[in-house]
């Protein structure tokens, strides 16, 4: 079933510019009407204005603050799978069947490899491997090309979420201090 869009004034003017110039094939029918979607509004945000500054005075508080955005990661999912099996893993208990070290790599080489890694342990009949990343740099670097902290640490658990993972990957739990704590994650895989 395809879906129906309204077209857009530009979209409406490309529509009918290329329609006056086609030559009907039959004899004409009776053309459904074309929507036009109104054109959005444009919202105008004003500076704020500032008063002047003099050396040596000191800056005013301002009543506004800045919120940091969100930024969700996947590890505080409900739980998916047996609350049994899962109190083991997080306890150390269950040993992963398979790892991958992604230490070193950037993130063009890390997600092709993580893909592939998952999805052969799934067709290979795994359940609990091991994805490990690293705990990240200890703080941001401030050269001219400045890389963030733990940057794998924060996108795999987005990864294993989006698809083609999403439909393999049951539960992602961070990994117990025996097998890499902080810096790791179990990654309990569905059944074939």
């Amino acid at each position: 079933m395809s879906r129906r869009r309204t077209l857009h004034p530009e979209e409406t003017e490309v529509w009918l510019t290329v329609a006056r110039t086609a030559t009907p094939m039959h004899a004409p029918k009776a053309f459904a009407k074309i929507e036009v979607a109104p054109s959005m509004p444009t919202i105008r945000t004003e500076t704020p204005k500032l008063a002047p500054f003099q050396l040596g005075q000191s800056a005013r508080k301002t009543s506004t603050t800045v919120q940091a955005p969100v930024v969700t990661h996947h590890l505080n999912t409900s739980l998916r799978m047996d609350a049994k099996t899962h109190a083991k893993m997080t306890r150390g208990k269950l040993s992963p069947e398979a790892r991958i070290d992604l230490h070193g790599m950037t993130l063009d080489q890390a997600q092709p490899a993580l893909i592939s890694f998952i999805l052969s342990a799934q067709g290979a009949g795994m359940r609990l491997v091991l994805v490990i990343t690293g705990k990240g740099k200890a703080r941001d670097d401030q050269g001219p090309n400045p890389m963030r902290m733990g940057v794998l640490r924060k996108q795999v658990p987005n990864w294993l979420h989006l698809p083609p993972l999403a439909q393999v990957v049951l539960q992602v739990t961070e990994a117990h201090s025996t097998h890499g704590g902080g810096g790791a994650l179990y990654v309990y895989l569905r059944r074939r």
